[in-house]
């Protein structure tokens, strides 16, 4: 697998399965800024570095950092800032908007082996998972990545309230109630979505969605035991004659969930459970490739 190399000389491997947003980067760059979107800075950004406790000079991991938002903030913070992605026009849009100091890689979130074993005290993979499939490589690399005890953050939109094209919100006008819909949960499946609304409907990428028992599955066979789980609610208000109940069904119902699990064991027990916990992941997905289809017909 041939590498790809960045400006200073690092190199990864480049991605097999392709589910990023390189074709999209340059719109998705204008629309989110160097500092993030609303959604980032208001909930996102925040929740993760309270979970990370990021102290000044760790090492620090962002898988699928995208154009490095996360890896900014935490630069700031004064910690030593490694960013992947499979997408090279993202890790050219981070690199544009800086620092320097900041070591990018284009590579595969499932494929983490260019990285040096047992490195970085803590990761993170926030708001991409759900488009990475099978998650299990993705948490056995980042394992194998971290020091013992070290901190690994997920986040992503929430698998019970926000499953795409499976959930939805409904108002029931006789108790004036808002609420939110739930369609399909617990078996997994894949949903394609627009990569670019309004564009080009044809420009499409996967999402894949999974229970939360699957998550947790998949990290504790990674060697990642779960010591924190957060829910978070959406920041946004109505206005209007709705307005209470739909705040009130904001509160009520988390949009983003959040995961923090620590390594366990020693860097060869790691690199074993992570090796099976590839094994085991990609023979379940290729069995649900075969075997489901998605709700809109794509298998």
């Amino acid at each position: 697998m041939k590498p790809s190399r960045d400006r200073r000389g690092s190199s990864g491997p480049k991605p097999s399965i392709r589910t990023d947003w390189d074709e999209v980067a340059p719109w998705y760059d204008q629309l989110v800024g160097a500092e993030g979107s609303e959604y980032q800075q208001r909930i996102i950004i925040p929740g993760v570095l309270r979970l990370l406790a990021a102290a000044k000079g760790e090492a620090m991991l962002d898988v699928a950092c995208g154009q490095g938002v996360l890896c900014r903030a935490l630069t700031a913070r004064g910690a030593n800032v490694t960013g992947v992605d499979a997408a090279q026009k993202m890790i050219d849009a981070a690199r544009r908007h800086g620092p320097p100091e900041i070591r990018y890689y284009v590579g595969d979130a499932g494929n983490l082996s260019f990285l040096p074993a047992g490195r970085f005290d803590a990761a993170a993979c926030v708001l991409a998972i759900q488009n990475i499939h099978p998650p299990g490589p993705v948490f056995a690399g980042v394992a194998a990545a971290l020091r013992p005890m070290g901190r690994f953050v997920l986040v992503m939109t929430h698998p019970c309230f926000r499953g795409a094209k499976e959930t939805a919100w409904g108002w029931d006008d006789s108790a004036k109630v808002q609420y939110r819909r739930i369609d399909r949960y617990l078996l997994p499946r894949k949903t394609p979505i627009a990569m670019h609304p309004g564009s080009d409907p044809g420009q499409y990428t996967w999402t894949f969605h999974r229970s939360i028992e699957s998550y947790v599955k998949s990290l504790r066979q990674a060697g990642l035991l779960i010591d924190a789980m957060e829910e978070w609610p959406g920041h946004k208000t109505s206005t209007g004659p709705r307005a209470a109940a739909e705040n009130a069904a904001r509160k009520e119902i988390p949009m983003f969930l959040a995961i923090r699990a620590l390594r366990l064991g020693s860097t060869q027990a790691i690199r074993q459970d992570s090796s099976q916990a590839i094994r085991q992941d990609s023979s379940q997905a290729i069995r649900q490739d075969s075997s489901q289809a998605d709700s809109s017909g794509f298998r």
